[in-house]
């Protein structure tokens, strides 16, 4: 809660609006809506944190989430908002390829002669990233010979390359991805706590993708468009829009594109994405689908209702509104196209949206359409 004279309090809200503006306006900026593909309330909230320490700060950043998430894109967005930076460049180190005899080049440099086979002089990491951003990718990884090296110059600004005796200045913006639990490692000796709170001025996970499943058809048309331009605009086939959201993916949005780059390649002549475009290992039966779906979170929001006596009644009511928004939000409020997502009369999809103004005009209730970005009330029937 604000304290202090109205003056100042005026000063203070002000500053907050205008902050808030500036985020909405990068949040909309060709540089993310290229870099960040997705829709769902996980990516954008993320997004919104990232965009706003990116651009007002020159924190090191921290990046946490399983493999094939995205991190190195959203470090590559980092550097690229970073409105303090001279424009230097981006430098990527991927810490678990570092050859222990070669790191220190690796990081810092080397002098010509300065090691057998070094027949010239060479910046390493460091330099290149003078005025820019590093981006270590795999922080986690890093022997801990390296990370003691790593946490002077991050404290210091200063390194001296392989050979030399000079002492060379270093401004770069940090940022540090890992799919690690560096706490845990601190704990087991494996990761220099040091190091962690110099690395972690800020730390955002990046969410898997069973956490962002509303990004998963705006992900798969991007990767599409990307393979094959010809494809850009094309539709799925309602079988494999149902298996591209129900199937399990352990390699994240990675796996999502190498998946996409499959099915690109198989499919042929026009119209949509059918079945036929699959691979055939990936045609799995609808049994299947429908378990995959009833385990991503689902059994478990239920077993809450249950333990918190919610009737049945109330649960189908609420699984069936939560269902509607969705599919309104995906389809961008066009009734007709989120009836025949849902399999439901558009009519019934019509009634159902006057249920929630009713219900937010009585109570302000969860089903509001103010905040349900996807529902458009005066778009009509599509």
């Amino acid at each position: 809660m604000l304290a202090g004279p109205p003056a100042e309090l005026a000063v203070r809200v002000r500053a907050r609006l205008e902050r808030w503006a500036s985020v909405d306006a990068l949040m909309v900026s060709p540089a993310v809506r290229r870099a960040a593909i997705g829709v769902s309330p996980a990516w954008r909230t993320l997004l919104r944190g990232v965009v706003e320490v990116a651009h007002f700060t020159q924190a090191p950043v921290l990046l946490i989430g399983e493999s094939g998430t995205g991190k190195e894109l959203v470090g590559r967005l980092v550097h690229e908002l970073n409105e303090s930076a001279e424009r230097g460049a981006l430098a990527v180190v991927d810490c678990t390829t570092i050859v222990p005899e070669l790191a220190g080049s690796e990081l810092f440099g080397h002098e010509r002669g300065a090691f057998t086979g070094a027949h010239a002089g060479r910046d390493g990491a460091f330099a290149t990233a003078q005025e820019g951003t590093l981006f270590l990718d795999e922080v986690g990884d890093l022997p801990p010979a390296l990370q003691a090296q790593l946490l002077r110059v991050v404290q210091e600004g200063t390194y001296k390359r392989v050979g030399s005796d000079t002492w060379r200045h270093s401004r770069f913006r940090l940022v540090s991805a890992t799919h690690r639990d560096l706490p845990a490692r601190i704990e087991a000796g494996q990761f220099r706590q040091d190091l962690y709170f110099r690395i972690a001025g800020w730390v955002f996970r990046v969410p898997p993708l069973r956490e962002r499943r509303d990004d998963i058809l705006p992900l798969a048309r991007h990767f599409l468009a990307q393979f094959q331009p010809a494809l850009a605009g094309i539709g799925f086939d309602p079988a494999v829009t149902e298996h591209l959201l129900t199937r399990a993916y352990p390699g994240n949005v990675r796996d999502l594109r190498q998946l996409m780059a499959r099915i690109s390649s198989r499919h042929v002549g026009p119209g949509p994405i059918t079945v036929g475009s699959l691979p055939q290992d990936e045609r799995a039966s609808e049994a299947g689908l429908a378990a995959v779906w009833r385990e991503a979170g689902f059994e478990g929001a239920i077993g809450q209702a249950v333990s918190l006596g919610i009737g049945l009644k109330e649960i189908s009511q609420v699984a069936a509104d939560t269902a509607m928004r969705i599919a309104m939000r995906r389809e961008n409020g066009n009734l007709q196209a989120a009836a025949r997502m849902l399999r439901v009369t558009d009519r019934a999809l019509q009634m159902r949206r006057a249920a929630w103004r009713a219900a937010a005009q009585g109570r302000g209730s969860a089903f509001d359409t103010r905040e349900e970005p996807g529902i458009a009330p005066d778009r009509g029937r599509g």
